[in-house]
């Protein structure tokens, strides 16, 4: 197999210089700010306790467009929708996404958010007999296929001496995965956001691992490339995105408020997720697209090509658009203010 090679810093940002010179473009011939958004109709994906009931705890949820919200728990469904023109924003990591690319999806990724990776965890079945990722030799893991969660698995696996062919892994969704681990079919698992702290929560899984460590902390924004390159729809998209960065910047203020939402979304306990983000590794945050997101990206295409899951290395720069980056720095420097 042919080594992988990096993306180099010139090639980034020559993606990104036609990204930019590509929303300059748009920008002076687009609806931009003040437009008339009321015919506009957003199809949002977002997971359970995310996006949605952050909006509403912030008191950003009166957009000037409406929103279809859609409920997918999986970046993959996020991905798959978008390609298929069912959506106009989804979200995930950048494992789904560098599928995308390799697939040449009908897909751009326009940001990226920062999140706890404390939720993506490695857990133990409360009465297994593991106290380390040395420990799932021959057992029965859970995962979910081209996700955060099998890259980290994939890597502590290997930092522990051992391979994906050294433990019996089974592919599940989110929702199938939490339940075979509660049903004790499953000896760990490893999962990522409202399932991993319902296991937690709820069955007593032990956390063995996080993704911190392993995973970059970029998740990327997914976007419909109709939706980019409609004016109307990309005010839109644009309004959508510094909503979620005030949004975030409440969440780290107020994150109570924060949590008594995502407690009624998901039926989690608020104790518990006020205890999660006392202990954060970062706080949440929306951010543009910098010459280090593409190139991190790369890293994790070239470390799948490596493990043999991709088969053919994929240049994932090209899929990256900072036709978003202006807008959200104005709104970060706003927040920086407040």
């Amino acid at each position: 197999m042919t080594a992988p090679i990096s993306i180099s810093r010139r090639s980034a940002l020559g993606v990104l210089a036609g990204s930019l010179l590509a929303g300059a473009a748009r920008a002076e011939t687009g609806a931009g700010a003040g437009a008339d958004l009321g015919g506009v109709t957003l199809r949002v994906a977002y997971y359970k306790g995310g996006w949605r009931p952050l909006l509403q705890a912030a008191g950003e949820d009166k957009t000037p467009y409406r929103i279809d919200w859609k409920e997918l728990n999986n970046g993959v469904l996020h991905i798959e929708a978008l390609n298929g023109d069912a959506l106009d924003i989804g979200s995930g990591s950048e494992i789904p996404a560098m599928f995308a690319a390799r697939q040449n999806a009908k897909v751009r990724f326009i940001a990226v958010t920062h999140e706890d990776l404390n939720t993506q965890v490695t857990v133990a079945a409360k009465d297994a007999p593991i106290r380390s990722i040395a420990d799932l030799r021959g057992k029965r893991v859970g995962y979910v296929r081209a996700t955060t969660a099998h890259y980290f698995l994939a890597r502590q696996l290997e930092e522990a001496g051992l391979s994906f062919a050294d433990i019996e892994a089974i592919n599940l969704t989110p929702s199938d995965g939490y339940s075979a681990f509660a049903s004790g079919k499953l000896d760990a698992w490893a999962i990522y956001g409202y399932n991993g702290r319902l296991a937690i929560a709820k069955q007593g899984a032990r956390v063995l691992k996080t993704g911190v460590g392993y995973l970059s902390g970029n998740f990327p924004i997914y976007a419909n490339p109709k939706a980019v390159d409609d004016p109307l729809r990309h005010a839109a998209v644009t309004d959508f995105l510094l909503r979620v960065q005030r949004a975030y910047a409440f969440a780290n203020r107020n994150f109570p408020v924060y949590a008594a939402a995502v407690a009624a979304d998901t039926h989690l306990p608020v104790e518990d997720l006020l205890d999660q983000f006392a202990h954060r590794s970062e706080d949440y945050a929306l951010a543009g697209v910098t010459p280090d997101v593409p190139e991190t990206h790369q890293r994790v295409a070239d470390t799948f090509l490596k493990l043999g899951v991709l088969d053919v290395r994929t240049e994932v720069g090209k899929f990256w658009d900072a036709s978003f980056n202006e807008a959200i720095a104005k709104g970060a420097a706003k927040l920086a203010t407040l």
